[in-house]
């Protein structure tokens, strides 16, 4: 998160203020309703002030105040529960996969409230991939109530995303150095904030916050989605981005010098070995058909050694990952999530062969509870952040007009 804090200044009123407003609306979008008493509690506070902050960010659109369910008038007066308003703030997320473009409506508060989706262009070429993606925010948007406050867009991208918005590197779509936020930004009618990023680091950040990692401040996401694998790393409670923004390509260890030859032009990658292709592979499919992948997983009785190989290899890589980041807690996203269960003995073995005994001790290996959503909530999460950081400037300012078409 951002901060305006500045060394050796002071605080003044306004500034505290608008600091309260934040960390109360980060309780309710993280947490859910939570009574005036609890965030009184919560943030060591006065029942007025709060009272005077729950106000603010009503007027704002953002929470609403109802009464707890299971009240009864004999009971006395209540302790009004605060809500966060889900319908009318709200946010768009994307993701781009091999076969599929994905979009969703998310509410404050982070729950999904609407979806669409389409197939990939047969050109897979930055313009085709643009005009998707913006047809199906488009349509989320126009179906969003008056008065609704959009506030951003997230987009997840199967790929290496730079400091500077460019999609360095994205092997499934055929993309070197393409400029694609700037290709979104010109595409949209209407000016929206908008902000890429790696479908991985996104998994991570959205698991890290609301699912499998929450309570865990090192935390490991490898998520096999589409053709390569990538993972996203959490250390002090915070992404671990690396100089360049490209930290996490874990697909890319070397794991088997007389493996296959990877996209990038090395030998043995680990997404040579545990990548949707392999997989299909090991199932006896074509890798044109990825999105049956985790049908035909579910339907294993025993699997076959093809595929208690490619276990193996998922063991081996995740032993590396322990021993370099000694993480709490991996959370396997993607395509991982319904081969771990399969060939868990196989992979939990080469784990523990791989790693050191001291990090092997202290780590688990789980499934994440956001399942397939993990990467269009982070995605969500990043468009969320900025009214979570100043809720009154960047309420005042969404786009609240009759039509919030894009396009």
């Amino acid at each position: 998160m951002a901060s305006s804090w500045v060394p050796g200044a002071g605080t003044n009123r306004e500034a505290m203020r608008r600091h309260n407003l934040a960390t109360l609306l980060r309780h309710l979008h993280f947490d859910g309703p939570l009574s005036r008493a609890t965030l009184t509690a919560r943030m060591g506070l006065t029942r007025s002030t709060i009272l005077g902050l729950v106000g603010e960010l009503e007027a704002l659109g953002a929470v609403t105040e109802t009464t707890p369910a299971g009240w009864r008038a004999s009971a006395g007066r209540p302790s009004l529960d605060v809500r966060p308003a889900e319908r009318q703030v709200v946010v768009l997320a994307a993701h781009i996969g091999a076969d599929v473009v994905r979009a969703v409506t998310i509410g404050i508060g982070g729950r999904i409230l609407s979806r669409a989706d389409r197939g990939m262009p047969a050109s897979s070429d930055p313009e085709s991939v643009t005009s998707a993606v913006l047809d199906l925010l488009d349509q989320l948007a126009r179906a969003l109530p008056e008065k609704t406050a959009l506030l951003g867009i997230g987009v997840s991208v199967p790929g290496m995303v730079g400091a500077n918005e460019i999609v360095r590197s994205a092997p499934s779509l055929g993309w070197t150095d393409v400029p694609f936020a700037a290709l979104l930004r010109a595409g949209m009618r209407r000016p929206v904030p908008l902000w890429i990023a790696n479908d991985a680091d996104l998994g991570a950040f959205a698991e890290h916050s609301r699912g499998a990692g929450v309570g865990h401040d090192y935390m490991v996401f490898v998520g096999c989605d589409d053709l390569g694998v990538g993972g996203g790393v959490i250390v002090a409670g915070r992404p671990l981005r690396g100089v360049g923004g490209f930290a996490g390509e874990f697909g890319h260890l070397l794991i088997n010098p007389r493996g296959r030859v990877c996209h990038c032009g090395a030998r043995g990658c680990w997404e040579t070995e545990i990548g949707a292709v392999a997989v299909a592979a090991a199932l006896g499919q074509s890798a044109s058909n990825l999105a049956s992948l985790a049908e035909a997983l579910g339907a294993v009785q025993k699997p076959s050694a093809a595929l208690r190989n490619v276990g193996r290899y998922l063991g081996l890589g995740l032993g590396s990952i322990v021993n370099a980041f000694n993480p709490e807690i991996i959370v396997l996203g993607g395509t991982l999530r319904e081969l771990y269960p399969v060939v868990k003995a196989d992979t939990d073995k080469a784990l523990r062969g791989t790693a050191l005994g001291a990090p092997w001790e202290q780590v688990q290996v789980v499934l994440p509870k956001l399942g397939g959503d993990a990467v269009l909530i982070g995605a969500g999460e990043m468009a969320f952040e900025p009214m979570l950081d100043d809720p009154v400037g960047t309420l005042t300012k969404a786009s609240r007009q009759p039509s919030l078409a894009l396009r």
